[in-house]
């Protein structure tokens, strides 16, 4: 009854006018950045961030809710019709949709992903509105050291399941905890790593950080090695043979949905895995496994329903545990943060309309995404050949009024652009900045539970081991940053033998 009754809040919040214009303007905006190729939902959020700080924060986030999740739909357009993924959670989809689109079926593979994102989508709302109240209250009973645990299996994660280079995704962890401690010590009232720099005594903006990582360092890739996408389809018709083709591929969308919303609430999960993770589902179930890649209907419904599911059942650990599970879960927690709310399990209980609104916009903002794109094909179709050397200095003028507006201060505006080329370089040495973003956010708040901890001990550090929730999360962290340099030595022993 209790749930009934807090569904019936969230979408007497949600169903204001207001807030609808911001649930429909951010699924609008994401499935355009979502259908531009380059562009993702993190950069986006990023970048319009700053405009969810003059709004109320029910309607900021559930703008920036519908620009993440709108962009997983708008990425499957251009994985279908161009064989280029619009974000990364896409190239799945590209493998199976594309080759429909070439054999004239993109009418039936767009029709077959609106309908799956809308199927998953409402699944993992209902999953959310489930498991998000008594995890939340499960969190209540956890101390400093807990969460502390907490913090560094979520960060551990994010590094084990990061792409590339295990090693690489450890530095770039430890340089976002080390650029979390710039600033004015709480507890001493010391300045750490500000140099005398008193535009850094109140720290690195998370603005600028964010921006110069994702949006701006996108855009200098995106410009070193330009693509010219040509549309391959003029017309998209058969969109009722997509929706015939619904009964058939189910169960595909079903499975796709369960593993989206598990992966999805795991930190480092999130919409890529699960979609990889489907598509290996049902090639492995299928009875024809030899036609995958030939433009198979269960091998884009299942992943389609696999990245919407997970991108929003990420929002569980977020508003639960203040634990970001993908770099848009953190830019979310930072503008928390700067809305002056404390990300944790007391926003159920101290913001009950900001979180059940949230979840009702989710169910809104899916149905508003299967009644807004599938007419608009046709517009999708034409946006493709908007020229890049117009959209991208848009996007760096926008992002730089967006951090000055930020604190008004021309600071900021430079820390954008040493960001921006750090990115730039990062992602030429091949270091993903994901985990950079995470471990600054979660690096202040590991070090404030971190200290609490110590104090209620008396500086014990066994406290960590001997209280058993803390001591099995630890273990779980060092098993997923031991195992893959166990897998490593191992396949190196047996090279070895090999030679010998």
């Amino acid at each position: 009854m209790d749930l009934l009754q807090h569904l019936a809040l969230g979408f007497e919040t949600a169903l204001t006018p207001v807030n609808l214009f911001y649930c429909f303007a951010g699924v609008l905006i994401g499935t355009l950045i979502g259908v531009l190729p380059g562009l993702g939902p993190a950069p986006t959020v990023a970048m319009l961030l700053p405009l969810s700080f003059g709004l109320p924060p029910v309607s900021g986030f559930i703008m920036l809710s519908g620009i993440f999740y709108g962009a997983q739909y708008g990425g499957s357009t251009t994985a279908i019709l161009i064989n280029t993924p619009g974000e990364s959670s896409s190239v799945v989809t590209a493998l199976e949709g594309y080759q429909m689109a070439r054999r004239g079926r993109a009418g039936e593979a767009l029709a077959m992903a609106a309908v799956g994102s809308f199927i998953a989508g409402t699944i993992a709302t209902f999953i959310i509105a489930l498991l998000a109240p008594p995890l939340a209250k499960a969190a209540l009973l956890f101390g400093p050291a807990e969460y502390f645990s907490l913090m560094v299996l979520g960060l551990i994660a994010a590094i084990a399941l990061a792409s590339g280079s295990v090693l690489k995704a450890i530095a770039m962890a430890i340089i976002g905890l080390l650029l979390g401690l710039v600033g004015t010590d709480v507890t001493s009232g010391v300045q750490r790593y500000t140099f005398g720099v008193l535009d850094l005594f109140d720290g690195i903006a998370i603005v600028a950080l964010a921006m110069g990582l994702f949006a701006v360092a996108e855009v200098l890739r995106n410009l070193e090695d330009p693509t010219q996408e040509s549309v391959i389809v003029a017309q998209v018709t058969g969109l009722a043979a997509g929706l015939k083709s619904t009964r058939r591929a189910m169960g595909s969308i079903l499975r796709g949905t369960a593993i989206g919303s598990l992966l999805g609430i795991l930190p480092g999960g999130g919409a890529t895995l699960s979609s990889f993770a489907s598509y290996a589902m049902e090639k492995r179930l299928s009875r024809e496994p030899e036609k995958f890649g030939t433009g198979v209907v269960e091998g884009l419904a299942g992943p389609e329903s696999a990245n919407n599911a997970g991108a929003q059942t990420s929002f569980i650990p977020m508003l639960t545990l203040g634990l970001p599970s993908n770099p848009v879960m953190a830019l979310m927690i930072g503008a928390l943060m700067i809305h002056g709310i404390q990300p944790g399990p007391n926003v159920i209980s101290e913001q009950p309309e900001l979180f059940w609104g949230l979840i009702a916009s989710m169910w809104i903002g899916n149905l508003m995404l299967v009644i807004l794109n599938l007419p608009l094909v046709g517009l999708w179709v034409r946006l493709l050949t908007f020229p890049y050397h117009l959209l991208f200095p848009t996007i760096i003028v926008i992002t730089c009024i967006g951090v000055f507006s930020f604190s008004n201060s021309m600071f900021d505006v430079w820390m954008l652009i040493i960001f921006s080329v750090a990115g730039y370089v990062l992602v030429r040495l091949r270091c993903e900045p994901a985990p950079l973003l995470l471990g600054f956010i979660l690096g202040p708040m590991m070090e404030e539970h971190l200290r609490r901890a110590l104090l209620l001990s008396r500086g014990d550090p066994m406290v960590f081991v001997e209280r058993p929730i803390s001591a099995t999360m630890l273990a779980v962290a060092a098993l997923l940053i031991f195992a893959p340099a166990l897998s490593i030595i191992r396949r190196r022993r047996e090279e070895i033998f090999v030679e010998e």
